[in-house]
């Protein structure tokens, strides 16, 4: 038979084992405490404030992103634009999704998870409630589909920029559908995979949100499971790299033969300002994807092979500042597209083409006002 354990302040209703000669009972309602005896201290501002900047950032991202996409549906771009709002509006899902319900958390009171009494933290991690494996399912799943998506369109890219007459004849609207909903399929048939045994969602610490099992009770499923998970996220990481490297080296080479009519020279800048996109989405995703992929594959495998004990808050640590920095890639995703504008482009080359010849004009006056006065002196000195 199984007692129910509830906690009153989170509404977590956990099943814990219990003898076979027991009957269901309730256990007494009990409110997490810290170890000093005073409840735990939550400070929701900060993941208040980010939830509310990606929210903006990503509808106003999206609405420029249906507009430009209105206007180049015929061109080139609009598959482009097509992925480009379907990521924006993935960030901005997973955004809402994952930030209500790590607010959930904080205004359920429970906000350090190692400050609560051993039975009740083991508990919690041994069987989490239906909302820790709804956020762990959400994280991994809005943790790669931006990925996924960064990839897919690096590599249409790639095909559009090195090879147009069959990027042209390959590459439709429909077909760009298709592509979509297997990306989002095969990113939720990842997150579904602890549900079919393969590896386990749990709380992490402090306690706020939820993840695969990497820090304690690592089991073999566990660490096959982050490793796929890490393994399809930097392996997309990889593969954007790659096709960005090459359509960026077909823009050069093209720019430097300046053998193009002005129509594939438009197209060109077209192309050109893509790819700077895209490099800078790669580059974002990067940064805010990296600690927590290769932070979690490590503690994963100390964890299984039963060294992690003397780091482990240091790998806490660790954990806690890689899912920050991931949250942070959902926030510059539509600064990327906002920022890297074709019109946004110009202008800062325009500024810094000015300043510049400013620089220019300057140097080349204190040029022509040191010679006059060396001249000055010689022929003061002849005199």
């Amino acid at each position: 038979m199984l007692a129910i354990q509830r906690y009153n302040s989170s509404g977590i209703l956990a099943s814990l084992p219990h003898s076979n000669d027991s009957a269901m009972v309730q256990r007494p309602e009990v409110e997490p405490v810290f170890c000093n005896g005073t409840r735990p201290k939550t400070n929701p501002t900060s993941a208040g404030i980010t939830m509310t900047l990606g929210i903006v950032f990503n509808v106003v991202a999206l609405i420029m992103l249906a507009k430009a996409y209105n206007r180049f549906r015929r061109r080139s771009k609009a598959t482009f634009l097509l992925f480009a709002s379907s990521l924006v509006a993935t960030d901005l899902a997973g955004h809402v999704i994952n930030g209500a319900l790590v607010l959930r958390r904080y205004s359920a009171g429970i906000a350090n998870l190692a400050d609560l009494p051993s039975n009740f933290r083991s508990n919690l991690k041994s069987h989490p409630d239906v909302p820790c494996l709804f956020l762990g399912c959400c994280m991994v799943f809005f943790g790669l589909c931006p990925l996924f998506l960064g990839c897919a369109m690096a590599a249409e890219r790639c095909l559009g920029v090195s090879r147009p007459l069959l990027h042209a004849r390959l590459v439709t609207t429909a077909r760009t559908k298709m592509a979509l909903a297997l990306i989002w399929l095969l990113a939720l048939c990842v997150a579904l995979l602890p549900f079919f045994s393969l590896g386990a969602y749990t709380y992490q610490y402090p306690g706020t949100w939820c993840f695969i099992r990497v820090m304690e009770g690592t089991r073999a499923t566990d660490l096959a499971f982050v490793t796929l998970f890490s393994g399809l996220a930097l392996s997309s990481l990889a593969v954007a790299f790659v096709c960005n490297t090459i359509s960026g080296i077909t823009l050069v080479r093209a720019r430097l033969k300046k053998k193009t009519t002005s129509q594939r020279s438009s197209a060109r800048s077209h192309d050109t300002e893509m790819v700077v996109q895209l490099v800078g989405i790669m580059v974002a995703s990067c940064i805010c994807w990296s600690p927590l992929l290769v932070f979690g594959l490590m503690s994963a495998t100390r964890s299984y092979n039963g060294s992690l004990g003397p780091d482990r808050d240091t790998y806490r640590a660790l954990m806690v500042t890689g899912v920050r920095m991931a949250t942070c890639n959902q926030i510059l995703d539509p600064w990327v597209y906002i920022l890297l504008r074709r019109s946004i482009l110009k202008k800062i080359y325009s500024i810094t083409k000015r300043q510049a010849s400013l620089r220019g004009s300057m140097v080349r006056s204190f040029r022509w006002d040191v010679s006059s006065f060396q001249n000055s002196e010689k022929n003061n000195a002849n005199i």
